[in-house]
């Protein structure tokens, strides 16, 4: 099968946000720069790695030179930037533009492989949310997934909308950029109103 035509700085853009995701989580945890750099690695390549092996091709770090410097230097970034400075919400803000990047760039190249059109967008949604799951899990911390926060739902929307505009025609660059602006706009005003789901909360009556 010929490899699908998908822009090249997506995977190690959307790998570098994710990255500096997991290592800012790590600096802000008190780790060393080794625990750093090994968050770093986990979350920015852990969704695109899942989404590959389910699609039965090389996990993409595994070919290109520039990812492996990258989250290195993401994690030099988070490492030898003071404290004050990203303490606040920069990493929630990277993750959302990590989630995304992703999420539309595993929808389109899971359509580029051909795909069925439903399971392409849960390709998506794989790739934008398992390495911020990855990187929670490993920190100890409650997953963004247990929260009634919109991440998942964020993952969706661009995924969903990315799907369908490639599927009408769409110019792909043009419909991975409106809907990784679309994911990236619900993910960060949830953040910045304090947007969630209702929990499950049905009771049993005697």
């Amino acid at each position: 099968m010929i490899a699908p035509v998908l822009p090249p700085f997506l995977d190690v853009g959307g790998t570098a946000v994710f990255a500096l995701s997991g290592a800012l989580l790590a600096a802000r945890l008190n780790q060393t720069f080794v625990t750093c750099a090994f968050f770093a690695l986990l979350t920015g390549v852990g969704g695109g790695s899942v989404r590959d092996a389910m699609l039965g091709v090389p996990a993409f770090w595994l070919r290109d030179f520039w990812v492996v410097p990258v989250i290195l230097t993401m994690a030099l970034i988070a490492w030898f930037t003071p404290r004050k400075w990203w303490e606040g919400s920069w990493l929630e803000w990277a993750d959302a533009v990590g989630l995304a990047l992703f999420s539309t760039l595993g929808v389109a190249k899971a359509l580029a492989f051909d795909v069925a059109p439903l399971a392409a967008i849960i390709l998506g949604i794989v790739t934008g949310c398992v390495g911020g799951i990855v990187r929670d899990v490993i920190a100890g911390v409650p997953s963004i997934l247990m929260r009634p926060e919109l991440y998942v739902t964020a993952a969706a929307l661009s995924s969903s909308l990315c799907g369908v505009m490639i599927l009408l025609g769409m110019q792909q660059g043009l419909a991975m950029a409106i809907a990784a602006l679309a994911g990236f706009t619900l993910r960060g005003a949830a953040m910045y109103w304090k947007i969630e789901l209702p929990a499950y909360s049905r009771e049993v009556s005697d």
